[in-house]
């Protein structure tokens, strides 16, 4: 899940890149993205690369590649939806917005995001999201988040985050995962042969090989609230 910036970014060296062959430096970067200076782009490009977007080429200058698109860029016509804080800007006669455009989900409590805990099942209090993060079909709900192992995920410890209700997921999502029944944890969903792998997003934490029969998958993060 990208910033409003980061996302621009992205899309402006993957156009560079299917026009010249080639990415643009990092003062036409600079200047795209009206910034003052080039360490934001330091910061922008570092973010990118540590969540698998792009991939920097040692010795070679101007080097980068484009690993892989968030979905918000392969769909034509679709308008991405930001997280933490950091969302695209309104049209200039937008109307302000209201209270009307929050939505309040249900806080079930904390879920582990290291070692697991126990399984949640009790509403400790509510909170409010754009409207907008909840868009779709299946219900929602929120968990605040106790860990560190998906920190490179961009998901810290105390961060609040939103999980759409389903039972299935596919490679590379992030889900709630209930593990034998009562360990609720959050972590990225892999598949190795008839294995699910629950990866941890921290090097200093050891992803778990289980069976399928000791899994079952409770939602997929599709937002993120943090407080500062």
């Amino acid at each position: 899940m990208l910033t409003r910036k980061q996302l621009e970014l992205l899309d402006f060296i993957q156009k560079r890149m299917a026009r010249d062959g080639v990415p643009p430096s990092f003062d036409e970067m600079k200047e795209a993205l009206d910034l003052r200076s080039k360490s934001g782009i330091h910061r922008l490009i570092t973010a990118l690369e540590e969540r698998g977007f792009i991939r920097r080429l040692a010795h070679r200058a101007r080097a980068i590649e484009i690993v892989k698109l968030p979905e918000a860029m392969e769909k034509p016509g679709f308008t991405p939806r930001l997280i933490r804080g950091d969302r695209a800007d309104p049209p200039r006669d937008a109307m302000p917005v209201s209270a009307v455009d929050a939505i309040e989900l249900p806080v079930m409590g904390r879920i582990a995001a290291g070692v697991p805990i126990e399984a949640i099942s009790e509403i400790s209090h509510h909170v409010a999201v754009p409207g907008t993060m909840v868009a779709g079909r299946g219900a929602h709900y929120a968990l605040e988040v106790k860990g560190d192992s998906m920190i490179d995920a961009g998901i810290n410890d105390g961060d609040v985050v939103v999980i759409r209700e389903q039972s299935t997921a596919e490679a590379g999502d992030i889900v709630v995962a209930l593990v034998e029944g009562h360990e609720a944890t959050l972590k990225r969903y892999r598949r190795r042969g008839n294995m699910i792998v629950l990866e941890a997003a921290n090097p200093a934490y050891e992803d778990r090989l289980l069976r399928e029969d000791q899994v079952r998958i409770q939602g997929r993060l599709v937002g993120l609230i943090r407080s500062y």
